[in-house]
């Protein structure tokens, strides 16, 4: 079992989250434990007054809303029942079984787990410590409970780490809110891959239907090192409003990503030699250039050939999904550039010329069941789109700023 503790200071926002969830389909309250009643006859409101209610009796908290989630092995099998027990028996141990808490389990994720929304106010307005309580409390409960209920302990597994998600919609323009689409995708791909430059980061994004543009040359928004993100569409043309670097909450503007790149550069390097192993593999046998791109998207990789104007091929790209890296084919060697690449491509019977522009535009690839499941990690709550930004426990829990009215003459 992995469990996670998080605080904030909007426990409205933590509530949407999860609630969101429930209308989406991929979560349901299952346990409200201090509310007097069955979760299934509590409405928002009720959820919300009762937390309210609470933290109104030491205001001086400031940091009063506590996101647990508790995470199971994807090969346990735990009823409603089950996890409602071991919720409570979490709860008890660190120091939180007389507060008011909601548990949801959800399911938009293969393995299962519960996310518990609690307060650290307590009835007599006392504020419970919840210093480096992740790390004492939880981690002492998790072990004690792991062994109490047979579970599959964490440092069994290696590596603490949450199952990919199932599998989910890109984004699409006309169907998911534009801005938090984008900002949920580039968030997450700039936090999750290493990448060295920005084609190189578009090479990613462009799976997602979204791409950065830092302007043409010679233009201000390119000399003043300007970035920004837009969805694109089916055919791979951008389209929609695109919005700023700026306005997206980790601040992925370009001087950001610079220095990103100078530390990708060390950090890939040990994913080097498994790409290559890979490209091998595939290259054993003869194949068309469509049949290469497939056969590398089956293990986790996607194939960007780059083209000019005149839809020659100068290029090649490899994203390598499962070890979320991206390298240049020159970048791996003389042998992996895209020259290299469509000579050997090019031997196969019924092989396109190795010049021509592909028939399939990057943005059309096909993904398999087995390479969605490495990419779609990235995608989630991507399609229902909200005002606020509930794309994790952490951002839903963060307080909005009021924008202040500029003050000027009425006309």
């Amino acid at each position: 079992m992995v469990a996670k503790v998080i605080s904030g200071k909007n426990i409205r926002g933590l509530l949407n989250y999860n609630e969101n969830k429930v209308s989406e389909g991929v979560a349901h309250c299952i346990a409200a434990s201090g509310f007097g009643s069955d979760p299934k006859g509590l409405t928002f409101s009720d959820k919300l007054n009762r937390f309210r209610k609470i933290t109104a009796l030491n205001q001086k908290v400031r940091t009063n809303a506590i996101h647990i989630s508790l995470n199971f092995d994807v090969t346990e099998k735990l009823t409603n029942e089950q996890l409602n027990r071991i919720a409570s028996d979490y709860m008890t141990r660190i120091g939180f079984g007389e507060q008011p808490y909601l548990v949801y389990r959800h399911t938009d994720a293969a393995h299962p787990h519960v996310h518990i929304i609690t307060t650290n106010v307590q009835s007599d307005g006392k504020r419970i410590d919840i210093h480096n309580i992740g790390r004492n409390q939880s981690e002492k409960a998790r072990k004690e409970i792991e062994v109490a209920y047979g579970l599959v302990r964490a440092e069994s597994r290696g590596k603490k780490r949450e199952i990919e998600p199932v599998q989910v919609e890109k984004a699409v323009y006309g169907k998911s809110e534009t801005k938090r689409s984008i900002s949920n995708v580039v968030r997450m791909v700039t936090r999750s891959y290493k990448y060295t430059s920005l084609p190189e980061l578009n090479a990613i994004l462009r799976q997602f239907n979204v791409v950065a543009d830092s302007g043409a040359e010679g233009t201000q928004m390119h000399n003043k090192k300007g970035l920004l993100y837009s969805l694109l569409d089916e055919k791979g043309s951008k389209t929609g409003v695109p919005i700023k670097a700026s306005s997206i909450y980790d601040k992925p503007i370009l001087v950001n990503l610079e220095k990103r790149f100078k530390l990708n550069e060390a950090l890939r390097k040990p994913l080097r030699a498994g790409l290559k192993t890979t490209i091998d593999q595939v290259l054993r046998k003869p194949l068309s250039k469509d049949a290469f791109v497939k056969a590398l998207a089956n293990r986790g990789v996607f194939v960007l050939f780059r083209e000019n104007e005149e839809g020659r091929i100068y290029g090649v790209t490899f994203v390598d999904n499962r070890n979320k890296v991206v390298f240049n084919g020159s970048d791996l060697g003389k042998a992996y550039g895209a020259k290299a690449i469509l000579e050997q491509l090019s031997q196969a019977p019924g092989a396109q010329s190795s010049g021509t522009r592909s028939q399939t535009h990057p943005a059309e690839v096909q993904h398999t069941p087995e390479v969605d499941l490495h990419v779609n990690e990235l995608l989630k709550d991507l399609t229902t789109a909200q005002s606020y930004d509930f794309t994790s426990p952490e951002a839903a829990m963060r307080k909005r700023r009021k924008k202040r009215k500029k003050k000027g003459r009425s006309l």
